[in-house]
């Protein structure tokens, strides 16, 4: 019998992680000074999700520096419970469309303060990213 084989995304160099690891650490700055709690799971090694901004750098040749905002425990579980348990997609409950407003809020914040801080930023693709921001560079 074979071993299954896996097709793993290629992985950038270390000199694009590099500068992406830099470039994440110049969105922590302008984050912070604008009053965002900002944290680096990526660097921490915590599974638990914090409230505020999650600034982290992908190793992947396609990946870069992304930045997600989570929500206080108390309303990301109740609503994933909810939703885990199902719900009716065209009528959700009210603490589900809560925290989905919160969620798609912050991400229009975090668009928009970094675009004026002289981020190059876009909204990725959902499927793949959910809500978050992808920093692409910086300008000068």
């Amino acid at each position: 019998m074979t071993e299954p084989k896996f097709d793993m995304h290629p992985k950038a160099s270390p000199e694009i992680i590099e500068e992406r690891q830099a470039l994440a650490e110049y969105v922590c700055r302008e984050l912070r000074r604008a009053g965002f709690p900002v944290y680096r799971r990526d660097l921490s090694g915590d599974p638990h999700r914090q409230p505020g901004v999650d600034v982290h750098v992908t190793p992947f040749v396609d990946g870069g520096v992304y930045a997600n905002w989570s929500t206080e425990a108390e309303l990301r579980d109740a609503a994933l419970d909810l939703f885990a348990q199902g719900i009716d997609y065209s009528n959700p409950p009210p603490i589900v469309r809560h925290h989905n407003t919160v969620v798609h809020l912050m991400q229009a914040a975090l668009l928009g303060i970094l675009t004026s801080a002289g981020f190059e930023v876009e909204e990725p693709d959902s499927h793949g990213h959910g809500t978050m921001v992808r920093v692409t560079g910086r300008r000068t």
